[in-house]
């Protein structure tokens, strides 16, 4: 029960000194995240809105593999689209003053996320690879046509995950002076301020 008191107590403390910092304060690293978060949703909705746009377009002209791959473009996208919307919105939804930990969990999670989307990507592409040599094998243009746009849209993904990630990464080092001045012992914790 102390200890846990002892965690409380250092954790108000700590969000009250993160409150007077200016350029790296804990409030400024995570709306950093969720402005990188909200501009990636809607890089992610423009990407979407296109590829409908084109693939109707491109589908209402074409015949084939061609077909294939501009209808799939724009199933694909639909669902990117209603992903970007929603993720925009809790990006920009208020959010309440978090303290370090609960700033540096967040942080921890939307990087895992990235990571799985980005092993996610990969798999895309590879089911696209399997859908074009099957397409191939049973001579069917539209599964081509399938496969080449889910290689396409995994590809685009793999890159846009991949950049969200670095840009969280290095958002994620201004944590460091925080982390620098915070130790953790058998006693308890301590945060070392300069006077």
């Amino acid at each position: 029960m102390k200890l846990k008191t002892l965690f409380v107590l250092a954790g108000m403390f700590i969000g009250i000194i993160c409150k007077g910092q200016n350029k790296s304060s804990i409030p400024s690293i995570n709306e950093e995240r969720k402005r990188l978060e909200s501009n990636g949703m809607l890089v992610l909705g423009s990407w979407a809105v296109g590829n409908i746009v084109w693939g109707g377009i491109g589908a209402s002209r074409t015949t084939g593999a061609r077909k294939g791959f501009h209808q799939m473009n724009m199933y694909w996208n639909t669902v990117n689209l209603a992903i970007a919307g929603l993720g925009y919105f809790n990006a920009r939804r208020h959010q309440e003053n978090k303290g370090l930990w609960e700033s540096l969990e967040a942080q921890h999670k939307t990087e895992k996320i990235l990571l799985f989307n980005a092993a996610l990507d990969l798999g895309y592409m590879a089911g696209g690879l399997y859908l074009k040599e099957r397409g191939k094998r049973q001579q069917k243009n539209q599964l081509i046509g399938f496969g080449n746009a889910v290689m396409l849209q995994g590809a685009f993904l793999l890159v846009f995950d991949g950049v969200l990630y670095a840009l969280q990464v290095k958002n994620k080092a201004n944590f460091k002076p925080w982390m620098d001045k915070l130790s953790i012992h058998a006693n308890g914790l301590s945060y070392k301020i300069k006077i």
